[in-house]
């Protein structure tokens, strides 16, 4: 039986921005940053009041199609609760359709906020952090950028087919702790990406050799992050998304060269544009200035844990 929530409940949720592939670690390796969105949802008599400030404000719907809204009701569902009304306040501070997993970040954050609420009226209610992988990630139709969001270091993500006809595709994702000295730099322009029109840039069948350096890299990537910070350059190196999605993304592109060569581990953050530098030292005051002559942004970004409630 589903126990309809009390007015005046409320919760906050601060959800970390991510990064995927991280180089070779394609829809599998994530990582969370320390740039935040923040949610807070309170239980109201009736209706939905939704306000969103910040990054997208302009362009998502303030409605029941906003995807925070969509992904609150999915885990007051998943929980066994409800709400009679909610007032959702959305402050966005990660920048959308820039390869920073802003879209899983809110379905994350969305799913968090119901479990707060839900537990608020038993501790056995709350979703348990598989739960938040495996929904969050039906959202996204892969687990890289939204468990990372919900586990926080960096993960290590797969998915199963399903188990029966009616039954979802599996999630799961497991936490790596990254190592002390590894801090990271976002490198953001101005412009957006589509990530259907990125993808769609990948070829169906790939090299052997291709998948093979793929392999060896990514397995590189786990021992770089976690014990060998000095391995980071050739653990990022990847042959099977970025070479093809490059001459989409020609600032892009240009920029992972221009810091590669200097010795700094970089990649395009999940579909891009973004620029991703993992790195143990900081980036020169030169290079910060000529890329914001270029019209980028750069991020100081600490690796973050996962999503919290107040």
């Amino acid at each position: 039986m589903t126990q309809t929530l009390p007015i005046g409940l409320t919760v906050t949720a601060r959800v970390p921005a991510s990064s995927a592939n991280l180089g070779p670690g394609f829809d599998t390796l994530g990582l969370a940053l320390g740039l935040y969105d923040e949610i807070t949802v309170t239980t109201t008599a009736s209706g939905l009041d939704i306000t969103v400030e910040g990054e997208g404000a302009e362009d998502v719907p303030w409605g029941p199609s906003h995807l925070v809204v969509r992904a609150i009701e999915r885990g007051l569902e998943a929980a066994g609760v409800w709400a009679d009304g909610l007032k959702v306040l959305c402050r966005n501070a990660i920048p959308h359709s820039r390869g920073l997993g802003s879209s899983a970040s809110a379905v994350v954050g969305g799913l968090a906020a119901a479990s707060g609420l839900a537990a608020k009226v038993g501790d056995d209610l709350a979703l348990t952090p598989a739960q938040l992988v495996q929904m969050s990630s039906e959202f996204e139709g892969h687990p890289d950028n939204a468990s990372a969001s919900v586990l926080g270091g960096a993960v290590v993500s797969w998915s199963c087919p399903a188990e029966g006809a009616d039954a979802p595709r599996g999630y799961f994702a497991t936490r790596l702790d990254v190592h002390s000295s590894i801090r990271a730099v976002a490198l953001v322009p101005s412009e957006r990406s589509s990530t259907a029109h990125t993808r769609g840039l990948l070829p169906e069948l790939v090299p052997h050799r291709d998948a093979a350096f793929n392999v060896s890299r990514g397995a590189l990537a786990v021992v770089a992050l976690t014990e060998r910070p000095d391995l980071l350059m050739p653990a990022t190196e990847d042959l099977l998304h970025q070479p093809q999605r490059a001459p989409a993304l020609p600032l892009t592109a240009r920029w992972i060269e221009i810091l590669r060569a200097e010795g700094f581990a970089a990649t395009i953050s999940g579909a891009g544009p973004t620029i991703l530098a993992l790195t143990t030292t900081e980036l020169p005051d030169r290079l910060r200035e000529q890329a914001a002559s270029e019209g980028l942004t750069v991020y100081d970004l600490e690796i973050a844990d996962g999503v919290q409630l107040a």
